[in-house]
């Protein structure tokens, strides 16, 4: 029987790279996003093409209604769920110094990118614990995609930096807890990615890039976080649970 992988913000850059690695793995998928699934045929058909049964959820994570509605579904179609992908996140809407940055702003995107993932987590970290509980051979795990603004402080969007901060912490303490289970979590940071996020400033950071940002002076690619996604979800780094994976090109090894 076929693995399920459930990746939030699954249906476009990062996300769907993530989803085309693991349907290329052979994991049945639920997806979730905020757009209609009308508008998404393009990315369902080629995950679909690749032999994954697909879920498409129309889910905000923010919400915990639309969380707990998510995987009622996420149950009903599959019954099983053995990988979460905490993956949805968003900037804030308008970059503003720290100085300058509204509470609306902060809470807005901590909602998103830390407490919706946080208490889902929790959710599906239950239904897993039960899962292992059933059956002693169950491989299960969490990975969760935050961003080299972990550590690499941008003070025109602090909001975002301190949101991805969090999931860092939130992936060790879900390791610790889950340890006892053998259900492992990771964190996977990326770089600089080429995607719908990071195309208002394409050209200031192809100028960065060839002069020397990176080490490997290119964009990332949603592939390249889905091949390290693909990986842990495999079960490649079985004894590593609460490590980091990071997939930058190398911009944050330090040089002289």
């Amino acid at each position: 029987m076929k693995r399920v992988a459930l990746i939030t913000g699954g249906t476009r850059g990062i996300g769907l790279g993530i989803a085309q690695a693991l349907a290329r793995e052979g994991f049945n998928l639920a997806v979730c996003g905020l757009r209609d699934e009308s508008a998404l045929a393009d990315p369902l058909n080629t995950l679909r093409s690749m032999g994954a049964e697909v879920l498409y959820c129309r889910s905000d994570v923010a919400r915990r209604d639309a969380r707990d509605e998510m995987l009622a579904a996420v149950r009903q179609r599959f019954g099983r769920l053995e990988v979460l992908v905490n993956n949805a996140g968003i900037a804030p809407k308008e970059r503003r110094d720290i100085l300058e940055a509204t509470e609306e702003s902060f809470e807005q995107v901590l909602r998103t990118n830390l407490q919706g993932p946080y208490f889902l987590t929790q959710a599906v970290a239950r239904w897993m614990v039960e899962q292992k509980k059933a059956d002693a051979t169950f491989a299960g795990c969490v990975v969760n995609v935050s961003s080299i603004s972990t550590t690499v402080a941008s003070v025109n969007r602090g909001e975002y930096c301190i949101s991805k901060a969090g999931v860092a912490m939130a992936t060790q303490l879900w390791a610790a807890r889950l340890g006892e289970f053998n259900i492992p979590a990771y964190e996977v940071r990326p770089g600089i990615i080429q995607t719908d996020m990071t195309a208002g400033v394409k050209e200031k950071y192809d100028k960065l890039l060839g002069d020397g940002l990176t080490i490997q002076r290119r964009w990332g690619t949603p592939e390249d976080v889905g091949k390290a996604v693909a990986s842990l979800a495999r079960g490649d780094l079985p004894y590593s649970t609460g490590q980091v994976i990071v997939v930058d090109g190398g911009l944050t090894v330090q040089r002289l």
